[in-house]
This record gives structure tokens, C-alpha cells and sequence, in this order.
């Protein structure tokens, strides 16, 4: 779905001239690509996700370590792109609620480190993958 969408924007970038998206699209292909060519299968869309989440994170640190403006404009313009495709998570409260079940277990941990371990096995159990930095404001929330 990510690769077929991407391809789709990329042509509409095309079209209307957006050049900057359609180069980071085309990175962005280009990553996903090259992962599946290195897996030697198909790539899934959580693989294509993970990668495209890779280049957010690289975008992300590069704006911070970036003093000029434009250059600053032009990296926020490819990280909102790039975080378009990426499936919209859980947010904090959400996570809470899908933890509620656990609560007990999470408070009875005996540091926030390992009640975040608890917390992170019992959303794999329900089939969820939520950022650990979610899942541990999530935690402190549940044990305050």
C-alpha cells in the first residue's frame, strides 16, 4: 500500500511541479526499494513504514543541526511529506486505555523502566506497535 501510494504521489508531484516532494518521494522509494532488494522478498508495508520512519528520523536531526532558514523550510516541507504516509498511531490517552487491562501489573513494577517493559509486552499481545516514547509517557500516566 506505502509503495503504491508513493508511486502515485510521486506522479502527481510530477504534474504539478512540487519538486522538493517528489525528490524525497523518490528517496523514499528508492530506500524502500533497496530494502526489499537486500531482504531478497517483497517488502511489507510495516517494513516500508520502518523505513520511511528511518528517514523521518534522519530528516528530524538534520532540521535540528540546520541554522539556515530555507535549507530549515525545505526539511520541514519533506518531513511533513514523508510523515503523511505513515499510518496514524496511538495517541497517549489511547495507549492508557489499550493498557488498562495491565494497570495493575504496571503499578506494581518496581521502576518506570520495567513497568515501560510490561507495558510494551502487553501492547505486542494485543497486536500493537506504538513508539517507546509513547508507551513510556503512557506508563508514567498510569502510575501517577
Amino acid at each position: 500500500m506505502i509503495l503504491e501510494e508513493l508511486k502515485k504521489r510521486i506522479t502527481l508531484a510530477m504534474k504539478e511541479r512540487r519538486d522538493v516532494e517528489k525528490e524525497v518521494l523518490r528517496v523514499a522509494l528508492g530506500e524502500i526499494q533497496t530494502a526489499g532488494a537486500r531482504a531478497g522478498r517483497d517488502i511489507s508495508d510495516d517494513d516500508a513504514a520502518q523505513v520511511v520512519r528511518k528517514l523521518v528520523k534522519s530528516i528530524e536531526e538534520t532540521r535540528a543541526l540546520t541554522v539556515d532558514e530555507a535549507t530549515k523550510a525545505t526539511l520541514a516541507l519533506e518531513l511533513t511529506t514523508l510523515q503523511s504516509l505513515l499510518p496514524k498511531g496511538l495517541s497517549v490517552d489511547e495507549i492508557v486505555e489499550k493498557l488498562s487491562a495491565s494497570r495493575d501489573a504496571i503499578r506494581a513494577a518496581p521502576s518506570d523502566g520495567q513497568a515501560t517493559g510490561v507495558a510494551v509486552k502487553a501492547l505486542k499481545g494485543l497486536g500493537l506497535t506504538v513508539p517507546g516514547s509513547d508507551v513510556s509517557q503512557a506508563v508514567k500516566l498510569l502510575r501517577a
